[in-house]
């Protein structure tokens, strides 16, 4: 039996974490086609359109899913707010368009940086970080974070995630196993 290709709908606010987002996932195996959905710059917050778009992407993902090897990654950041309050914002995004909640054996991965994907760029660099403060953006200049995004995808798969390392990005890497599955079919 030949293995399906894998698609990976890569659903972000930004560029950077789009970036982001592909280097992890072709260092954890992925070498299938992505597809990113990318918040237009200056249409509107970028936490909003990945709020909105969300629900129409789980409906593709899950019309698309028995024919196709197909993952959805989101990536929304807290801002300051909690991990579950996005979660719970996403989920009641579903629920308005008269869908049910994501279920555990669907591919879809939701990281959420808090308070922004520079948090965890800033700490993989070797920084002390906390999750409030906003840090600086690395504006045309996103591809910086390979090193330490691929190496921060080796320390997903061993377990081997530093205890200081923030509380959200333990949590992506949690969500990593939604997507792990994909590579075994």
């Amino acid at each position: 039996m030949s293995q399906r290709r894998v698609q990976i709908v890569i659903l972000c606010e930004d560029r950077q974490q789009e970036v982001f987002a592909r280097y992890f996932l072709k260092k954890r195996g992925f070498t299938g086609r992505f597809r990113a959905e990318i918040c237009p710059k200056g249409s509107q917050a970028g936490e909003q359109y990945v709020r909105t778009q969300y629900p129409v992407e789980v409906k593709a993902y899950r019309q698309n899913r028995n024919r196709v090897s197909i993952g959805l990654v989101v990536l929304i950041d807290a801002d300051t707010g909690t991990l579950q309050e996005r979660f719970n914002q996403l989920a009641q995004s579903l629920s308005e368009d008269s869908q049910q909640n994501r279920q555990p054996d669907e591919a879809i991965a939701i990281f959420i940086p808090k308070r922004n994907i520079e948090t965890w760029i800033h700490y993989l660099q070797g920084e002390l970080v906390d999750e409030e403060t906003g840090y600086s953006k690395f504006e045309k200049n996103e591809a910086t974070c390979k090193p330490y995004v691929e190496n921060l995808a080796e320390q997903c798969l061993s377990q081997n995630l530093p205890e200081d390392a923030p509380e959200s990005l333990q949590a992506a890497c949690g969500e990593l196993q939604r997507l792990l599955l994909l590579l075994k079919q």
